[in-house]
């Protein structure tokens, strides 16, 4: 893992934290764990994909963390069960959750079928809340935490040809507000980071629906006034932040790292 410049203010800020990730093997999520990794923290990386969670997880160590990678399906309570016991049995219980895997279709909503809806909610709304629902009751019990759900700027200004997935970040924005009232009283907080347009292979993925994925690209690439696409790297940031003590008071409020492509008061 190469340190980046603000590594430096982060070294061992999450000493002895316990963080989950999901969606950790690849993209924002490997990111996500190599900084906390970094900062100090015991990171579990859960991803159905599980051969990557484990090379993420694999490369983490070596550079000198702590990490596990985890075998997990977030569509399935009882794989969510299996993980945590995992982590738990080789780090102890979490202090951080990280919503991040999600999963897109490129269409126009007329051209989409129920069955394509039925998966997009499963694994961006569905699946958030099998993670919320199961790490929450070990977050209460020891009245202290922090989640971070990663949505999409879909959610706050609308995307063309993602309807149903900017349904589903909406409402893990407003879950997210929601469970920040609810569990003030129990010292954890809750926030949202909304990327723009992200350089990862599950964007170039979702672009492939499009009739013309490079032009669509390069219409997002000049739209976004600082010029180009994030780096995986520059959401993590945002993650970190929100997950430390420095957001201590900051609670059921969403962030969005686009490069200005939306400016959202």
């Amino acid at each position: 893992m190469e340190e980046r410049p603000s590594e430096k203010t982060e070294r061992r800020s999450f000493e002895d934290k316990v963080v989950v990730i999901t969606g950790a093997g690849s993209g924002i999520g490997r990111a996500a764990a190599e900084r906390f990794a970094a900062a100090g923290a015991r990171v579990g990386l859960f991803d159905r994909n599980g051969a990557a969670a484990a090379v993420a997880a694999r490369a983490i160590n070596e550079a000198g963390g702590a990490a596990l990678g985890v075998v997990c399906d977030i569509t399935d309570r009882s794989a969510i069960d299996r993980g945590l016991a995992e982590l738990t049995a080789a780090f102890g219980p979490p202090d951080v959750l990280v919503n991040n895997a999600g999963w897109d279709l490129f269409k126009p909503f007329l051209d989409t079928t129920p069955e394509d809806w039925q998966r997009i909610i499963a694994i961006n709304l569905v699946g958030a809340l099998n993670m919320l629902h199961t790490v929450l009751p070990l977050l209460v019990a020891r009245r202290s935490g922090h989640v971070v759900s990663v949505a999409s700027d879909a959610a706050r200004v609308g995307s063309s040809g993602e309807a149903v997935y900017a349904a589903c970040k909406a409402g893990l924005i407003a879950l997210s507000k929601t469970l920040a009232r609810e569990h003030a009283r129990h010292n954890i907080n809750f926030n949202v980071v909304c990327p723009g347009p992200t350089d990862t292979a599950a964007s170039r993925g979702v672009s492939v629906g499009a009739r013309d994925p490079a032009r669509l690209r390069e219409a997002f690439r000049s739209a976004i006034p600082m010029g180009r696409f994030a780096e995986p790297a520059d959401i993590a940031g945002a993650i970190l932040f929100l997950a430390s003590d420095e957001a201590a008071y900051i609670t059921g409020q969403v962030l969005s790292v686009s490069g200005g492509l939306t400016m959202c008061g």
